[in-house]
């Protein structure tokens, strides 16, 4: 397996990240767009997006709707998570890697890990491959809005 850490991570070109960190992407900013924390998930089997989702902690009220929580649950049930993919625009935290590691997600790309680094380590340590992207548009995204509200960055991540 190969792992990056965010720190020495060559960023990988955006065509590798394919459909799927596309539309986690898209649905980051359509969290933003909503007034929301901008993080977005999709959840793939292969090249095919089964599902996409974002934070919706402000939209729905829900303190546990993190963009990996609300991919996976717009996926639904699955027989089996051991042969698909997390792609999420940001690290993630600990209740979204635990989650990760409860289902057996073999795999997570990660958009970026400078603005959150999120438990990438604890992943790995399970045996979860991480690939970090270092995808400038994510970091972009994040700083402005950590910059433009730290008060609800600052409840999102409990701090």
């Amino acid at each position: 397996m190969t792992h990056q850490t965010h720190a020495s991570a060559a960023a990988e070109p955006r065509a590798s990240a394919g459909p799927a960190f596309e539309a986690a992407y898209q649905a980051a900013q359509k969290s933003l767009a909503e007034g929301g924390i901008p993080i977005g998930a999709a959840l793939a089997h292969g090249e095919e997006v089964i599902a996409s989702g974002h934070n919706e902690r402000v939209q729905s009220g829900d303190p546990i709707a993190h963009g990996e929580i609300s991919a996976l649950r717009a996926a639904g049930r699955q027989k089996t998570y051991r042969d698909t993919t997390l792609y999420t625009t940001l690290a993630p935290c600990a209740m979204c890697a635990g989650t990760i590691i409860q289902f057996k997600i073999p795999r997570v790309v990660v958009g970026e890990a400078r603005t959150f680094d999120g438990e990438l380590e604890l992943l790995r340590s399970r045996g979860v491959e991480v690939v970090v992207l270092d995808d400038q548009r994510c970091v972009d995204m994040m700083r402005a809005f950590q910059d433009n509200d730290p008060d609800l960055w600052a409840e999102d991540i409990a701090e």
